[in-house]
């Protein structure tokens, strides 16, 4: 008899975990406290974008004409209860504090403290919120106080890519499942049977191994990010080019390619907040000496938007009062609509705030743009945005602006001034255009 999953948080994470357990062959239960969640969720819309999301959902959710019925979603805990789920699935938001670096447990918190006398005997309850080494062994604590004899807990971190998460749910690059015994790591290993049939590495660790390797990750690649980009820093007083620079250490096996290209940054829901909590929780640990390369990392990061600006500025005469700047780009990365810490709004607020009438397009980050940073200017299309811009800033590598015409945007901008904060476009296409082109780490043509 296959096992009954339910997931708790039905955002970005919970969404997409529901759904892809779904797709693998198992009766799921959705639960989430925003009525409004649940609602669009259970006639199969997705509130976030997300490629492949809403297809999934469409296969599944319980009441579509010709989906399997396997997923159902509820604001009820009692409903929870009564449907008694084998496995449940934590996937709560862990924000960062307001005016602190650590992050917020209180949605995890509450989320275990609901689910607890609620579970049957015998239960898994499984971890995949990004929360501080040493949660899950306080986690287990409350569970061994409030659920029924026999509940086991686990903690099983996330890995998804914004623009891949179905894939990366579906077939993982690995699986990390940190167990406290046999028995849970038995029933994972049939929760992800599928995956692990096609090859996905399941490494089997303890509870704090498991919270730290997601932190881990992510601090590694905000690293490697922000060297390039301190590269990048180096390149431009030298006169050098950060693209064949990284091109050049990129193929060396030990470094790799990946995450080498120069720009504004990174952004997102994810790698600022856990590289932040991640140093907050090495202090209260004592370790924080360890961790001390990672304030760079982020001061790095952060210096790069500014960085933007200040080429702004002098591309536009050295002030923004009375110009008009195109933003294309408002999430902080390609290929989904958040736009939580992005880099190219962050760029395009501090103009407005320096006087510049900055107009944004975005392929699919607009509504949320709007909510944002509802003073900004938007538009319907690249070319609109550009009507009429003394510069044009190039901050989210969507596929969309590298297929740009360049020809047809000079003639409806005011002057042909382009800067690629992403080192994604084709300079010599845009330079042969009439536009003066200028990238980050990059020499002036």
């Amino acid at each position: 008899m296959a096992l009954k999953i339910t997931v708790i948080g039905t955002g970005y994470l919970g969404a997409t975990h529901a759904a892809a357990m779904a797709e693998l062959g198992f009766e799921v239960l959705g639960l989430d406290v925003v009525p409004e969640k649940v609602a669009a969720l259970a006639a199969g819309r997705v509130p976030m974008y997300e490629p492949g999301l809403e297809e999934l959902l469409g296969r599944h959710v319980a009441g579509i004409g010709g989906s399997s019925g396997r997923l159902r979603f509820t604001t009820s805990w009692d409903e929870l209860e009564h449907f008694g789920g084998d496995v449940h699935f934590v996937c709560v938001n862990t924000p960062q504090k307001h005016g602190e670096y650590a992050c917020d447990m209180a949605y995890v918190d509450a989320a275990f403290a609901s689910l607890a006398p609620r579970v049957k005997g015998g239960a898994l309850v499984v971890g995949k919120s990004t929360v501080p080494v040493g949660s899950a062994g306080r986690l287990a604590g409350l569970l061994a106080e409030h659920a029924p004899e026999g509940v086991d807990l686990a903690w099983n971190p996330e890995f998804l890519r914004e623009g891949f998460a179905v894939r990366d749910t579906l077939h993982p690059d690995r699986i990390v499942v940190g167990v406290d015994g046999d028995r849970a790591e038995k029933l994972l290993r049939e929760v992800y049977a599928a995956p692990i049939a096609e090859g996905s590495p399941f490494v089997v660790t303890d509870f704090p191994t498991a919270e730290l390797v997601k932190t881990s990750a992510n601090s590694f690649l905000a690293t490697k990010i922000s060297f390039i980009n301190a590269m990048a820093e180096v390149c431009e007083a030298a006169g050098g080019d950060v693209v064949k620079l990284a091109e050049a250490i990129g193929h060396d096996e030990r470094i790799g390619r990946k995450f080498l290209r120069a720009g504004i940054g990174f952004g997102g829901g994810c790698l600022p907040k856990d590289i932040r909590a991640f140093m907050a929780r090495a202090g209260e640990l004592g370790a924080d000496q360890a961790l001390t390369f990672l304030r760079e990392v982020d001061s790095i990061n952060m210096r790069r938007r500014g960085h933007m600006v200040e080429l702004a500025r002098e591309a536009v005469g050295g002030s923004f009062l009375g110009t008009r700047v195109a933003v294309l780009g408002a999430t902080f990365k390609p290929d989904s609509d958040d736009v939580r810490d992005s880099p190219a709004l962050n760029v395009a607020g501090q103009i407005h705030l320096q006087g510049g009438q900055v107009t944004v397009y975005d392929p699919k980050g607009m509504d949320n743009a709007r909510l944002l940073f509802p003073t900004l200017r938007y538009a319907d299309s690249a070319l609109e945005a550009v009507r009429g811009a003394d510069v044009v800033l190039h901050l989210t590598e969507w596929r969309e602006f590298r297929e740009l015409d360049p020809a047809a945007l000079g003639r409806v901008a005011s002057h042909r001034v382009v800067l690629d904060g992403r080192n994604a476009l084709d300079g010599a296409e845009w330079r042969e255009a009439g536009w003066t082109y200028r990238a980050m780490g990059r020499p002036r043509a």
